[in-house]
């Protein structure tokens, strides 16, 4: 059992991150199999891009900090969150039926739909990080890339494929009895590290997060007939906006 889940790390950590701990096709049935673990992976993305932060803050002026810190998050997670981000964009500009939408998300020229939908999730993220208090940036960093990766873990869960590919490996793994205790597990990861972070303001956040998931699936469901691959990557990012957001607007008002 402890073999099986150091395995189920390993895969979700390729999955989710740069680090060279090899990916195959049997790392990605363990990635989606271990999905719940997905927000203890951003945690740990999160701790990364905090200390980072906190460093630059002693340095730099905030604004740089903010795009400094983004920017570490991206390469860090190879970009390809925000590669489906984009792909996003364009499917949802394009007005035809979905089949055609899902070959514009393929098509590997980036649109003005999603020119549009990933300068604003990313102007608006680094902006929010460096809106960020220093003494306040490394947990609410970690907050995000967990909320970021429960919207992930919920969207599986809740929504149904648009067609066979990567993500149907995450939406069959999330669905059934497994996936009910899966989810399950996910909730009690997220929610024990966001209230032991920021009390009220961890649950805020992650509530920030599923939210987004649900919308996205709602989206997803009339656009695209379900949620594809690139709609989990534009999934992590926009949930991490929207978490970081709702952080500062709350802090702001306390």
């Amino acid at each position: 059992m402890a073999l099986g889940m150091l395995k189920g790390v390993r895969s979700v950590t390729a999955f989710l991150t740069i680090i060279p701990v090899g990916m195959s096709q049997d790392s990605l049935v363990g990635a989606a199999d271990h999905m719940y673990l997905f927000p203890l992976i951003g945690a740990l993305i999160g701790l990364l891009a905090g200390l980072l932060a906190m460093l630059l803050f002693l340095a730099l002026p905030s604004l740089v900090v903010g795009v400094l810190t983004l920017g570490f998050i991206l390469l860090f997670t190879g970009l390809h969150h925000t590669d489906g981000l984009l792909d996003l964009g364009d499917g949802l500009m394009y007005q035809g039926p979905p089949e055609k939408k899902i070959e514009i998300m393929h098509d590997q020229r980036t649109g003005a739909g999603g020119l549009a939908l990933g300068l604003v999730t990313l102007s608006a993220t680094a902006f929010s990080i460096a809106a960020l208090s220093p003494s306040l940036a490394l947990q609410v960093l970690i907050l995000s890339e967990v909320s970021a990766k429960l919207g992930m873990v919920t969207e599986a869960r809740v929504g149904r494929s648009a067609h066979k590919g990567m993500n149907t490996y995450f939406i069959e793994a999330m669905h059934g009895k497994r996936g009910a205790l899966r989810f399950i597990a996910a909730l009690v990861i997220s929610f024990g590290l966001a209230v032991s972070l920021l009390r009220t303001l961890g649950l805020l956040g992650l509530a920030a997060g599923i939210i987004t998931a649900l919308i996205m699936v709602w989206a997803s469901n009339r656009h695209f007939n379900g949620v594809t691959g690139d709609v989990f990557g534009a999934t992590n990012d926009l949930a991490r906006m929207t978490c970081l957001i709702s952080v500062l607007v709350v802090s702001n008002w306390v």
